[in-house]
């Protein structure tokens, strides 16, 4: 058995979000892609699987408009291993997004903050 964190993009943006995170989180690859055949959503990503710092995740176009869409109370967890690693890690997320919680001390971590980028995936960022 094995546990997945499951995006799924309602504006067809799964392809740009992956790219972005594998830009993104380094070390990271793509392990597959499976697009949409035909249709409306013809080339749209229908499946995909990549790993940013060992964690797999996957990605979705969906083909059905939801009453729903990300929201904050589920994010993403990442520790960062130094100063330099956490602010890059920021920016970029933090670039078109919403700042949750700034980049400060908050007492629990010397670093931490609370990003929703610019696809409305919420990311929590702290030091070790």
């Amino acid at each position: 058995m094995t546990i997945t964190p499951f995006l799924m993009f309602q504006h067809g943006e799964a392809e740009e979000a992956m790219t972005f995170y594998l830009d993104t989180f380094q070390p990271s690859e793509l392990l597959n892609l499976k697009r949409h055949p035909e249709g409306n959503m013809a080339g749209k990503v229908m499946l995909a699987h990549f790993r940013i710092r060992g964690q797999t995740i996957a990605v979705s176009d969906s083909s059905v408009r939801h009453a729903f869409d990300f929201t904050p109370s589920m994010s993403l967890y990442v520790t960062c291993e130094n100063e330099a690693d956490i602010q890059h890690i920021h920016d970029a997320l933090a670039e078109g997004g919403q700042l949750l919680m700034p980049l400060d001390n908050y007492g629990f971590s010397r670093q931490f903050a609370w990003v929703q980028d610019r696809y409305g995936v919420s990311w929590q960022l702290t030091l070790e």
